[in-house]
């Protein structure tokens, strides 16, 4: 894990690639707290490049690539360690992500990391909570393009997360299209919200809160134009009669392109409506009358993320430790095949130029191998790896989450040269190379014993040759032996000629 601190004035960013908008933040670090210095934001409208199918368009790609190319020009003077990509629900839907993240990867000086709906929304809470301090238990709202998060918490600590499908763009493609405002179209667009509300509201009202803040644009906007108009409390709240109101001047208005609203921008005018629709039903479902502002949101909550990694308060940590226990992980187990793993890994590191996120990609890993116990002991790789690609684990990346799921499949059985080909698409070589020494630290601890292990020194001759020498003063020892004498069949199907060999041999 990395121990080193980011120093006063050291810059750090986050790219927030939205379903509307992509956002720029860079920032530096003053006494503990995120600085942001300079900020882009560019109506790419992600989303909108969807078609029935869920792929997307070639010419919103090109939109995408473009703004990440102007982007990439500000972040000279930002180190690739100190930046962090996030892509949200468009390219969540989108069925040929894979695609855009290829080509955007080209361009970036760090992959782009997909996040889950609820990571979003601790994400999004993070950066509200450290952008607007209170002890309050809060409901925190974020409506996006493609889909609106619901966090509640106190302090920095969320209780409770959800994304739900609805979001400015989606909602504007499906009911106000053409641009027309209508009541009609209101009401279809409000009924719909509030179907999907009504999944979460009991649950929600049930844990409670004593304050609502919102973020992102939409709310932004909303709260602007309340503002100018005299319409927000004295406090500059938004209010339910004061949304309802905004909803009236728009009916009023009757098309997009007759927006002139002090507060909307020209790029939000578009959805608009589609904004203020989802809005409503949220206050009307939840009981909500008024919602303060936060400036705080995804990309700063990106940047907080980042800082607790830098300071050893990673919560991908807590999250593992979250697994073992609900799971009912043997931690004594998992802590030596762990301490193996990190062992064989400072051996061949250099060698095989494994980075420090692979270590703690592999020692993750290497803790959870076994949460597939929980539901049966037959084939438990395959439900380890199900429950790791499918659990919503916080921290986590959809890419993360997936490359452990590939280390815990592999670590057992027979290894399939399908397998193999899966395992580098999706992390490449060195995600080969971790499968192979979990698969290694596993065998070494068959016995489940606290007794210790012979000791293993593995060298790397060449990236297709590795050879693991094997001590013969233990009793387990010639069990181990005919473990890995087993297994050199295993890692030739995937293109690795194993030697074993013992401290005794010439």
């Amino acid at each position: 894990m990395p121990t080193n601190f980011l120093a006063n004035n050291e810059l750090l960013a986050a790219i927030d690639i939205g379903s509307n908008s992509f956002h720029l933040a860079i920032a530096r670090l003053d006494h503990g707290e995120v600085r942001k210095v300079a900020s882009m934001s560019e109506k790419v409208q992600l989303a909108a490049g969807l078609d029935e199918e869920n792929f997307l368009s070639e010419n919103a790609q090109q939109r995408g690539l473009d703004c990440l190319t102007r982007f990439v020009g500000r972040l000279e003077s930002v180190s690739p360690e100190r930046l962090r990509i996030v892509a949200t629900n468009a390219l969540r839907q989108a069925k040929n992500a894979d695609e855009f993240i290829r080509r955007a990867n080209e361009i970036l000086p760090k992959p782009i990391e997909i996040i889950a709906g609820r990571e979003e929304a601790r994400l999004i809470y993070l950066g509200v909570s450290h952008t607007n301090a209170s002890s309050d238990k809060r409901l925190v709202i974020d409506i996006g393009g493609g889909s609106t998060e619901f966090i509640i918490g106190q302090e920095f600590e969320p209780i409770l997360t959800e994304s739900l499908q609805m979001g400015c763009v989606a909602f504007t493609k499906s009911y106000f299209e053409d641009g027309h405002i209508s009541e009609k179209a209101f009401e279809k667009a409000i009924a719909a919200a509030r179907k999907e509300i009504l999944a979460i509201s009991s649950t929600y009202q049930k844990t409670g809160w004593s304050s609502v803040v919102g973020s992102s644009g939409t709310i932004k906007a909303v709260r602007n134009v309340l503002v100018s108009q005299g319409m927000a409390d004295d406090q500059e709240n938004i209010t339910y009669e004061g949304v309802k109101r905004i909803q009236q001047q728009l009916i009023k208005l009757g098309n997009v392109s007759d927006i002139e609203i002090d507060g909307v921008k020209e790029h939000r005018k578009a959805v608009f409506p589609a904004g203020v629709a989802v809005l409503l039903a949220i206050m009307k479902v939840l009981g909500i009358e008024k919602i303060s502002y936060s400036d705080g949101a995804l990309r700063e909550g990106v940047m907080y993320d980042m800082l607790g990694r830098f300071a050893s308060e990673d919560v991908r940590d807590r999250s593992v430790q979250a697994l073992i226990q609900r799971y009912s992980v043997d931690k004594k187990q998992a802590k030596r095949v762990v301490n193996t793993c990190q062992d064989l890994f400072l051996q061949v590191q250099h060698r095989l130029r494994l980075s420090s996120e692979d270590a703690d990609l592999l020692r993750r890993a290497a803790f959870l191998h076994e949460i597939g116990l929980a539901i049966s002991h037959s084939g438990y790789h395959r439900h380890s790896a199900y429950l790791l690609e499918h659990s919503d684990v916080p921290g986590f990346s959809q890419v993360d989450q997936l490359r452990m799921s590939q280390l815990v499949l592999n670590h057992r059985r027979k290894l399939k040269s399908d397998a193999y080909e899966q395992a580098k698409m999706i992390g490449g070589e060195r995600l080969v190379y971790l499968c192979l020494l979990l698969r290694l630290a596993v065998l070494a601890h068959h016995s489940r014993s606290d007794s210790g292990i012979p000791a293993m020194t593995l060298t790397v001759v060449d990236n297709h040759t590795w050879q693991i020498a094997v001590t013969t003063d233990f009793d387990d020892s010639p069990l181990l032996l005919s473990d890995l004498a087993d297994d050199i069949e295993q890692f030739a199907k995937w293109g690795i000629q194993l030697e074993v060999v013992t401290d005794i041999d010439d």
